[in-house]
């Protein structure tokens, strides 16, 4: 990696009131109203830098590959796990079926912890070094922790994570236990969670890394660059994003405006989130064509990623989804991993329960009419199937114990009525 010093100048805004702080504050949200902060940036010469579409060698496909777009004072200190460079996989079993020209899905659980989660993970863990914390601090509901106990591990520092008791996935649980985090699991929710943990942050003892820091997002937004360029400069026609706490959204949404502001592309992709039906406050903000949210207290969906009730990025997810004439959508359990299956036995790719939420709408909205046959198509799958495994174990047939003999095998597969089909996408 270059070392130099960053050049760029940016600061803080809020998206409420407007007002501007610098970039060097340790804030969360705005003093003034309480409103979430934005980073905005004055760029100069130094983008020059940015090797679009060429030069994988001096700089691989990844988060610091856009460093020039990134709030870093000082590059030495950054920590990272080459986070990135996921791959876009072209679905072309799905396009087949479903009858749209391009289905691309991009693959987040490549990450090195499983999960997009990591893009962020490496400009807030590095900013926490900048500002001299010494614990990091996150509510989850399992991939934010698993992350943040990771980087966190990496960077030397101490680690809090509170979950919500019984309702974090064990693969992700487990992460952040090996990598020597603190997980406190807490008897209610994760709002109730996120609400102890904003407490605490005021503490400066702690440094808060859920998508509230302004930083996070902006290593999310990194996904927008890398499907710009692997599309070859093209940009999706529509991007479908599940949606739990919204600030993976709103990454997208800031990474595709920043390319159309350095006059990359000249428009951005339609954009559609999509929650799980048993937490989907921002959908029924959405429909009912409202500016607020109605939080819901009890959650519960299978997706438990995005099993998250009152959003703190709902404003600006709602304004992405508007200004791009696309739309707020949900999807049930049951479609949810149907859609599982589907993308893990037409295309090998098995991705957790709330990345299988944009195949799932996929599929019902080509059924309704709601996207066009000769769209591109690009879906998020923001996390690695492994992460979240215990409803397909459950659901799932459980292997046939036999002898070890080819006869006893060839046996075994006769007595099973259509072993190998496969979930239908008609059903």
């Amino acid at each position: 990696m270059e070392v130099f010093k960053a050049l760029r100048r940016y600061w803080l805004k809020c998206i409420g009131c407007g007002r501007e702080y610098p970039g060097s504050s340790r804030l969360y949200t705005c003093p003034s109203c309480g409103d979430l902060l934005d980073v905005v940036y004055e760029l100069g010469d130094e983008v020059s830098r940015i090797p679009w579409l060429k030069n994988y060698d001096l700089r691989p496909l990844g988060v610091w590959r856009y460093r020039e777009l990134l709030p870093i004072e000082d590059y030495e200190k950054i920590i990272s796990m080459n986070e990135g460079g996921t791959r876009l996989i072209r679905c072309r079993n799905l396009e087949h079926e479903l009858g749209v020209r391009e289905i691309y899905v991009k693959c987040e659980g490549d990450n090195p912890t499983g999960s997009f989660k990591d893009r962020g993970m490496t400009i807030g863990v590095t900013k926490a070094i900048e500002v001299g914390a010494k614990t990091t601090i996150c509510a989850s509901t399992g991939n934010t922790s698993s992350s943040l106990a990771a980087y966190s591990a990496r960077a030397g520092l101490e680690c809090v994570v509170l979950v919500p008791a019984g309702k974090t996935a064990l693969g992700k649980l487990s992460q952040a236990i090996v990598h020597g985090a603190r997980v406190l699991a807490i008897r209610g929710s994760f709002d109730d969670c996120l609400q102890i943990v904003k407490t605490l942050s005021r503490d400066k003892r702690f440094y808060l890394l859920n998508s509230i820091n302004p930083f996070r997002l902006e290593g999310q937004k990194t996904a927008a660059y890398e499907i710009y360029e692997q599309l070859s400069g093209a940009i999706p026609d529509r991007l479908i994003i599940p949606v739990g706490n919204a600030g993976n959204i709103v990454a997208y949404w800031k990474g595709f405006k920043d390319l159309r502001n350095l006059g990359l592309i000249n428009h951005l992709p339609r954009f559609v989130g999509v929650q799980a039906e048993g937490a989907s406050p921002i959908y029924k903000a959405f429909i009912k064509g409202a500016d607020e949210i109605e939080p819901i207290k009890d959650v519960e969906t299978a997706a438990t990623a995005i099993r998250i009730g009152n959003p703190v990025n709902w404003k600006r997810a709602l304004k992405a989804v508007r200004e791009t004439n696309g739309l707020m959508d949900m999807v049930s359990d049951e479609e949810i991993l149907q859609a599982q299956r589907i993308l893990a036995s037409r295309e090998g790719v098995f991705t957790e329960p709330a990345g299988a939420t944009p195949i799932a709408f996929l599929i019902k909205a080509v059924r309704e009419g709601l996207i066009a046959r000769d769209e591109r198509v690009v879906c998020i799958a923001t996390g690695h199937g492994l992460k979240d495994p215990d409803i397909i174990i459950k659901s799932s047939r459980k292997p046939v114990e036999i002898d070890a003999s080819p006869d006893h095998v060839l046996q075994a597969l006769d007595a099973q009525r259509k072993p190998f089909k496969t979930p239908s996408i008609s059903s």
